[in-house]
């Protein structure tokens, strides 16, 4: 590829990122540390952006969740456990504002194992059907609850972004014709 085609592709990556109202996107892998750098970014682009203080915090608050969802449960990993300094696992994020809706979606992907497909889908599934001031009810009792042992405090992490959407999560899985073990874990929130 020479370099005229190169910036070609750049540029029209680059225009589409513009016309989509692209704030933030990262594909690629996640950490604890990752994430806290990648926070900081955030924090800036929704300043600039000017998104009011409110709709900042609910944006902020989801993409940390989103993002440690990923570093918790994605099944591709580079360094896997705390043994060498955290996790590096495989996702992505994106936030796109929607100026005609007047919202904000944000859209998270990442790789996991068939096996939890089945936890996961009756974790989120009644989310869905909760109105605002159940799920408000339901953070505050999960807030006193103790967290299962195996847990990672995801279902608090879903309970967080579901109260601060605007609309019921929305999520799906797909799965990976190259390796059946292996589905795409795909949630989106609307701010």
């Amino acid at each position: 590829m020479n370099m005229s085609e190169f910036l070609g592709q750049e540029n029209a990556f680059f225009e589409l990122a513009q016309q989509r109202n692209l704030i933030f996107y990262h594909k690629g892998y996640f950490s604890h540390s990752i994430v806290t750098a990648m926070s900081e970014v955030v924090k800036l682009q929704l300043e600039v952006a000017g998104v009011g203080a409110p709709t900042r915090r609910k944006l902020f608050s989801s993409f940390i969740e989103l993002s440690q969802n990923i570093v918790h449960y994605s099944s591709d990993w580079l360094v896997e456990g705390q043994d060498q300094g955290g996790a590096i696992r495989e996702g992505a994020v994106y936030i796109v504002t929607e100026v005609e809706r007047q919202r904000h979606l944000m859209l998270c992907v990442n790789p996991i194992a068939r096996a939890a497909v089945k936890d996961l889908r009756e974790t989120l599934e009644p989310l869905r059907n909760m109105s605002p001031d159940e799920i408000k009810q339901a953070y505050k009792v999960s807030l006193r609850a103790d967290t299962p042992a195996q847990s990672k405090g995801a279902g608090l992490g879903f309970l967080t972004m579901a109260r601060d959407a605007s609309e019921p999560l929305e999520f799906g899985f797909f799965p990976r014709a190259d390796d059946p073990e292996t589905t795409l874990f795909c949630l989106k929130t609307i701010i």
